[in-house]
């Protein structure tokens, strides 16, 4: 297997998810070089994770010839840089969102019309279990999807997951969101665990994707993706039959109803000796999801962001898109229409943009 080797434009703490897949797996990743303006964190990088870094890209250019540049900058610049290299000819991955506003997701995307190789790294969909859940809904099995109801990611990362579920390409949509605040004991961040107890206000979204025959409720609360207390939760309908969270029931004909549990396989639990590190989902007797980076000791979110760096691998070298710059630009429009029906109060339609025509 060719060792897939890339350049991350970025120091951030997105950029820290790459750089643990690369020394986790030496023989499958390298980054070969960071781009870091700000020279003392450019500094600290270098020896945190023994790297090259540089001031510019022009500087890493002269020393590299990536095979392609992963962006983790803040959205307000990411866009300015994604034009930079697709101007050098050099393939970006790019951190979501890939543009700010609706304005900047329509000029990136007349790149791709000139030939610029641009994926984003939507790396939820390649979580294990939901890799599991949307394999079982596009299986027929359930028949048809007609509703979605998910709490397992904010805004464009939850809405790429209901599209990918619902079969949704770039239709429009009737959104109506509102939002909920409540109580809630503190829990972990990404600072750590918290020093001491205190209550602060929890922000919950709710809002509904009106697609006519298809209905998507998208649920999240701003503390859920640390929270110790607050859990996913997943309920996906067709015609022959349903997922609730990980128990699966449809009818196999109009007197056969099967059910089944999505199974978690890990390897070092409960006295196991593999080693520790996940092996997969099972849907009854059969693996809907293996793990490709076994005996890799990878989260959930480090497995899909590797299985988006060998994707792009593979798009570089003439495979398929796997999420592409008009996927990611709609989800992020979606998502900006229901920051929208939240702020005015009210219900919002969607209109055909220029990358789904």
């Amino acid at each position: 297997m060719c060792k897939t080797d890339f350049v991350i434009i970025g120091g951030g703490w997105r950029a820290e998810f790459y750089l643990r897949i690369a020394k986790e797996l030496p023989e499958r990743f390298e980054v070969s070089g960071m781009v870091i303006i700000n020279e003392v964190k450019g500094k600290e990088m270098a020896k945190k994770w023994n790297v090259k870094v540089f001031s510019s890209i022009e500087n890493l250019l002269k020393v590299i010839n990536p095979m392609f540049a992963v962006v983790s900058v803040p959205r307000e610049v990411c866009a300015k840089i994604i034009e930079k290299l697709a101007s050098k000819k050099i393939p970006v991955l790019a951190e979501t969102p890939p543009a700010e506003d609706l304005d900047g997701l329509i000029k990136l995307n007349k790149l791709t019309a000139d030939g610029a190789k641009i994926q984003v790294a939507e790396q939820y969909q390649f979580q294990p279990m939901i890799a599991a859940l949307i394999s079982v809904a596009r299986s027929g099995k359930l028949g048809d999807i007609s509703q979605v109801q998910l709490s397992v990611a904010h805004c464009y990362h939850g809405i790429s997951v209901m599209r990918k579920i619902m079969g949704i390409g770039f239709e429009n949509a009737t959104i109506t969101a509102r939002s909920f605040s409540s109580p809630l004991i503190d829990g972990p961040s990404r600072d750590g665990k918290p020093n001491e107890e205190k209550t602060v206000m929890s922000n919950q979204v709710i809002a509904t994707f009106d697609y006519g025959d298809k209905l998507a409720i998208y649920d999240f609360t701003d503390d859920q993706y640390f929270s110790w207390v607050r859990s996913n939760r997943l309920l996906i309908r067709g015609y022959k039959g349903e997922i609730v969270n990980y128990r699966v029931s449809y009818q196999k004909d109009f007197r056969t109803p099967v059910e089944f549990e999505l199974n978690r396989k890990d390897a070092g639990l409960n006295g196991n000796l593999e080693g520790y590190y996940h092996k997969g989902i099972l849907a009854g007797e059969e693996w809907i999801y293996e793990n490709p980076f076994v005996p890799a000791r990878f989260t959930d979110d480090e497995i899909a962001v590797a299985t988006c760096l060998n994707k792009m691998a593979c798009y570089v070298n003439g495979g398929p898109s796997f999420y592409s710059l008009a996927e990611a630009s709609q989800d992020h429009y979606l998502s900006l229409m229901f920051i929208k029906s939240l702020k005015d109060n009210k219900s919002v339609s969607t209109q055909s943009q220029p990358w789904g025509i």
